[in-house]
């Protein structure tokens, strides 16, 4: 018994470790991506083809010196970075191991639970650095976060529904004949606009509107808060990325569903690239007059047929 538990334990600490090594390289990925993409120059020259470039940037944040206002309320300003990477890390208790690890039967409604408190820091980022331009980043955010959380959320009943279970193996084992992305096509266009409006990424990066908002709600931070913040946004997005191969391009899990999720982080990246951002009503239109009756049609729709089948 303590055997396994110290083998669940150690494959969590790699996972993480796994994690943050992987946003450094996502960022480069980003770097090169945007610098093919509109014709710049891209980080090429720390290292070879860029490879130190991460750990350059990193070393160049944390020197920095970090700065607080006496109208701070500094240890919500400390602990707030801190808590959403924490939130941002805890989400990947739902990784499927094939062997050990925790098996979450409701994996599904455990990610909806974890990813709905990250309202809170974000929120808290913005009030404690007591900046107008902060705040209305944050609350921006999480206006922006709840709408679309609510689509999100139907879109995983319908799932559910499908696969009959909360479990993500069980969601992998259901789509050994045909991928959900076939099987229910308009719920994958409604989850991947969604995930990046909740990862806060363009056309939807509204918290962090650089022309209105400065940078949004970490307007304040610098050094080693920033850094904390932009590691959750990045963790949030390879997240993002494995849960949409496991919920629509899944059958089972192997290495060939983590080269479906880069292709996923990738499509991140090209978004940014390809597409100006949006207008901010217009985003929260498209949630609640467009998305969430979309996805409740289809939930209802999927429900009818699920119970004429079983009663038929």
């Amino acid at each position: 018994m303590m055997l396994e538990l110290c083998m669940t334990v150690a494959s969590y600490v790699i996972l993480v470790v796994m994690v943050l090594v992987g946003v450094a390289f996502v960022t480069l990925m980003e770097q090169k991506i945007l610098a093919h993409t509109q014709i710049r120059v891209g980080p090429n020259y720390s290292g070879p083809w860029g490879l130190f470039q991460p750990f350059a940037d990193a070393v160049k944040l944390f020197n920095k010196e970090t700065t607080a206002t006496r109208t701070m309320s500094v240890k919500v300003y400390h602990l707030s970075p801190s808590l959403n990477l924490s939130l941002a890390l805890s989400l990947w208790l739902v990784y499927p191991f094939m062997e050990g690890g925790v098996d979450l039967v409701y994996g599904l409604l455990f990610f909806m639970c974890v990813s709905g408190m990250s309202v809170y820091p974000i929120l808290a980022c913005g009030w404690s650095s007591n900046c107008k331009y902060s705040m209305l980043g944050s609350l921006r955010a999480v206006a922006q976060m709840i709408s679309y959380e609510a689509s999100m959320a139907v879109v995983l009943l319908s799932l559910v529904w499908l696969s009959e279970s909360f479990s993500f193996f069980m969601l992998l084992d259901k789509q050994y004949l045909a991928w959900n992305i076939f099987l229910a096509a308009p719920l994958s266009y409604v989850w991947t606009a969604s995930m990046l409006a909740e990862t806060q990424r363009t056309p939807y990066d509204f918290s962090e509107g650089e022309s209105e908002l400065v940078s949004g709600f970490n307007t304040e931070y610098s050094s080693g808060g920033f850094t904390l913040v932009f590691m959750s946004e990045y963790s949030s997005i390879l997240l993002m990325s494995l849960v949409f191969s496991l919920l629509f391009l899944g059958s089972s899990f192997s290495s060939f569903t983590l080269v479906k999720s880069a292709l996923v982080s990738f499509g991140f990246v090209w978004v940014r690239a390809t597409l100006p951002r949006y207008r901010y009503d217009k985003l929260m239109a498209l949630a609640w007059k467009s998305f969430l009756p979309a996805s409740l049609f289809f939930f209802f729709y999927y429900l009818m047929v699920g119970s004429a089948v079983l009663f038929s």
